[in-house]
């Protein structure tokens, strides 16, 4: 690449914001370079998890019907794992997101390539293999990027480099991540063929399953979750960092011991792990997003914004990456002042509803930090439902009592009331 080659846009990692930038920004005729330095789009990604399809109908309409995608999500799942039990609540909704369906199960590799792709197919310069290592900056503006002997210039550089976001840190827009602020996931991808996996979960061909786990790592602050695909299961866990550590615990033995639990293991059985990884994820939300989300010249999207929703029954990132990627590209091709363009994404991400969806959940974060939530009342629900249904041919205790009973044996009323307020508050 030529040191005085200018485009108009450089964006940095070609995950779903980046990706869905350069496909706005090369379709109105801008030229733009996509750098990943992976070998390809989605080589380093190990995230499993959901896609919402309005996300890439914002991109463009009917794109969702394109991409590779995995399963229609009609089952909604909550489990509640006690020791050798579990609690199960399932909404089930076969016309859930009638004519754009509401969301689909999503392998990160095969998507980010094909996303890629696609942004290349618009006239995008993608190049794989680039490790960004220096911002180029003249006069408080940033204007290009450093790679190895490379310089290249751009008239904004666009940061979707994920949750520990370099570039971000380089531009002063945010400093070291925080442990607090952050989870960190394992996940394993578990193959199993099409039918079997229909069968277990009772679904249809196309159908798909999402389930959130509770209780199932342990005393450490966290949870896990499992997918359906077409011919595999993506399960793992998303836990605090600061309390594994704190708790001398390991995460791939606690999704070990999930994998074994007698309600999972004969969803996973027979199954071969194809894939395992561990990464990275922004947990807290609005609340650790950096204070500003651009400087002259540079603009902070996706994970690198701290885009994340974690209500304890969705976890949303993929969309709002897309989301804030659509966001950047149009605050370029809206301001002619290059002076304005971090303002009007500002802009956007509002116009787009983004900011106040991530401002609706800002304190969601202080709800899912109750240790009783993920070991105390899992394991009450179990001993409640063991209560309602269990016979042994004696004289059966009042159900009031018998319930109070297994209330007290959980939890005191002062801590039940002051559980109950604090998740008021949150939500």
């Amino acid at each position: 690449m030529s040191a005085d080659e200018k485009f108009d846009a450089v964006i940095i990692g070609a995950g779903p914001a980046g990706a869905a930038c350069a496909y706005v920004l090369a379709k109105a005729g801008k030229s733009v370079l996509l750098v990943e330095r992976g070998a390809s789009a989605g080589s380093k990604n190990v995230t499993g998890g959901r896609l919402y399809t309005y996300a890439l109908e914002l991109v463009e309409p009917g794109l969702y019907q394109q991409a590779p995608l995995e399963r229609k999500v009609v089952r909604e799942q909550i489990m509640m794992l006690g020791q050798n039990s579990a609690v199960t609540m399932d909404y089930v909704d076969y016309s859930f997101g009638e004519g754009v369906p509401q969301s689909y199960s999503v392998l990160r590799a095969p998507f980010d390539e094909w996303f890629a792709g696609q942004a290349e197919e618009q006239g995008a310069m993608v190049a794989p293999g680039i490790v960004v290592d220096e911002l180029i900056e003249a006069d408080g503006k940033i204007v290009g990027i450093k790679a190895g002997d490379d310089e290249i210039c751009a008239t904004v550089v666009i940061a979707a480099d994920g949750v520990n976001s370099l570039i971000a840190q380089k531009a002063g827009l945010r400093q070291d991540i925080a442990g607090h602020n952050v989870g960190v996931g394992a996940k394993e991808i578990i193959e199993l063929p099409e039918k079997v996996i229909e069968d277990r979960f009772s679904l249809q061909a196309g159908e798909g399953a999402a389930r959130v786990l509770i209780g199932c790592s342990g005393s450490v602050l966290g949870g896990g979750f499992l997918y359906t695909n077409k011919d595999s299961i993506s399960l793992g866990v998303v836990l605090n960092p600061e309390d594994l550590a704190r708790q001398h615990s390991k995460i791939h033995e606690i999704l070990q011991t999930l994998k074994m639990h007698p309600a999972i293991y004969p969803l996973i059985k027979d199954g071969t792990t194809a894939e395992y990884g561990a990464h990275l994820v922004p947990e807290v939300g609005y609340h650790a997003m950096p204070k500003r989300l651009y400087r002259a010249g540079l603009v902070l999207v996706g994970d690198a914004a701290g885009l994340v929703v974690n209500s304890g029954t969705i976890l949303r990132g993929i969309d709002l990456a897309i989301v804030s990627g659509v966001a950047a590209a149009q605050a370029i091709l809206q301001q002619a002042d290059e002076s304005q363009i971090g303002p009007a994404y500002v802009q956007q991400l509002e116009q787009l509803s983004l900011m106040a969806t991530m401002k609706l959940y800002a304190n969601f974060h202080e709800l899912m930090s109750n240790r009783r939530l993920i070991s105390v009342y899992p394991a009450m629900a179990n001993d409640l439902m063991k209560t309602l249904f269990a016979v042994d041919g004696g004289l059966p205790e009042r159900m009031d009592k018998a319930m109070f009973k297994v209330l007290k044996k959980h939890v005191t009323i002062g801590q039940l009331i002051a559980d109950g307020w604090k998740g008021f508050k949150a939500i």
